[in-house]
């Protein structure tokens, strides 16, 4: 996929046509928010940069400082087995070890010592996740605002692998209706045949939390509930090495409903805050869209094309895949450069300053493309600046 020296893309065009699909109710949108949108959220003080929650990167930093002694070793040499280790591949084959090795020592740790370390592990990620969404507008909230704003043929689904519950608080505020695939009131229970169905009414948000959230526990009997009654020691993770985990409830469900909704015809994924560098989550959009050319999926990601590998080379086989980045973008499997052309409509340039300044494409932050979006939708609007240089990418 190598790029045509005379070939340019222009942002004004595409970006023209994305604002006509987002500010109508007739398409089937989905989107799909991965590590990158809550550390768009700035909550630092006296003009320091704090990220709400930070990316896998960042959350592997601080799980790994917070730990002591024996099992902060642990931790470092299970780092080191792992080629690009993250926290969610350390914490799989922990608990793997915590499974099998008995009363056998590895990195210095029985199987009892290693299923202390889950605990304690999972106790740091509920305390560092488990942060809430700040007052006044927000991206969550813009995102919501802008789903709420338009009258609409379809309900709109977000998908997102992250643990915390910063879309539910920005929903309940504004009293949206939303499921998330449980029922019940004291101890909601998981409801695959309500997500198969998927036939509650189009106001309502569908929520799929794809790797589990920090608001879901073990009942007694074992099975996933949603409580927040010692949660951070019961949370659930995806395995990347006990494969099967993710082939049961609720997890089946919930990639069977991604896997659903981009082979119905006429769909629309809008990516933020994810960089396909999960493997099973890239292999079945890459498969549903495959088998689905109706389908389309749109990456809005943070950084240059060079440094986003995974969606470019996911894009190189799927040609209803794009992906918008700083410099350039992948549109039809053609990778090119960004280059403004003449303004699509009357005062464009208004418009144009949501989304690019100074030679850059500025939506692959998640807090602009929400603005985007609620502005869109028919949400206020004011003027806000980009998040500083980091990597606001899972």
């Amino acid at each position: 996929m190598a790029a045509l020296t005379n070939t340019v893309h222009n942002p004004d065009q595409y970006m023209f046509d994305f604002k006509h699909i987002i500010s109508h109710g007739r398409k089937k949108i989905g989107i799909l928010i991965g590590a990158g949108a809550p550390v768009s959220v700035n909550v630092g003080k006296a003009g320091a940069y704090e990220p709400l929650i930070p990316n896998v990167a960042g959350l592997t930093n601080l799980v790994r400082a917070g730990l002591k002694d024996e099992y902060k070793e642990a931790f470092e040499g299970v780092e080191k087995q792992i080629l690009n280790s993250n926290i969610e591949l350390v914490l799989s084959r922990i608990r793997a070890l915590a499974e099998v090795i008995g009363e056998s020592k590895v990195c210095g740790l029985d199987a009892k010592g290693f299923q202390s370390l889950s605990e304690k592990i999972c106790a740091l990620i509920y305390e560092i996740v488990s942060k809430p969404l700040p007052a006044g507008e927000n991206p969550f909230s813009d995102t919501i605002s802008w789903i709420n704003g338009i009258n609409r043929n379809h309900p709109v689904e977000i998908f997102t692998t992250n643990y915390d519950l910063l879309f539910e608080e920005a929903m309940e505020r504004v009293k949206t209706p939303y499921f998330d695939g449980f029922s019940g009131s004291k101890v909601p229970f998981f409801d695959p045949s309500s997500i198969s169905n998927n036939d509650l009414p189009k106001r309502w948000v569908r929520l799929w939390k794809l790797h589990g959230s920090i608001g879901w526990s073990k009942s007694d009997s074992g099975e996933i509930v949603r409580s927040n009654a010692d949660a951070g020691s019961t949370m659930v993770y995806p395995s990347h090495i006990k494969y099967d985990q993710t082939q049961s409830a609720p997890f089946s469900s919930l990639f069977e409903r991604l896997k659903n909704f981009l082979l119905e015809p006429d769909t629309l994924l809008i990516c933020s805050g994810f960089s396909f560098a999960d493997a099973h989550i890239s292999a079945k959009l890459s498969e549903c869209m495959s088998a689905n050319p109706s389908s389309a999926l749109i990456a809005l990601q943070y950084q240059n094309l060079e440094k986003e590998v995974h969606a470019a080379e996911l894009a190189s086989r799927c040609p209803n895949m794009s992906v918008y980045c700083r410099d350039g973008a992948i549109i039809n499997g053609i990778k090119a450069p960004w280059k403004l052309g003449d303004p699509p409509s009357k005062n464009w340039e208004v418009i144009r300053a949501e989304y690019w300044k100074e030679g850059e494409f500025l939506l692959g932050d998640f807090k602009l493309l929400a603005r985007f979006l609620a502005m869109s939708g028919g949400g206020k609007s004011k003027a806000i600046e980009p998040a500083p240089e980091v990597a606001a990418d899972e």
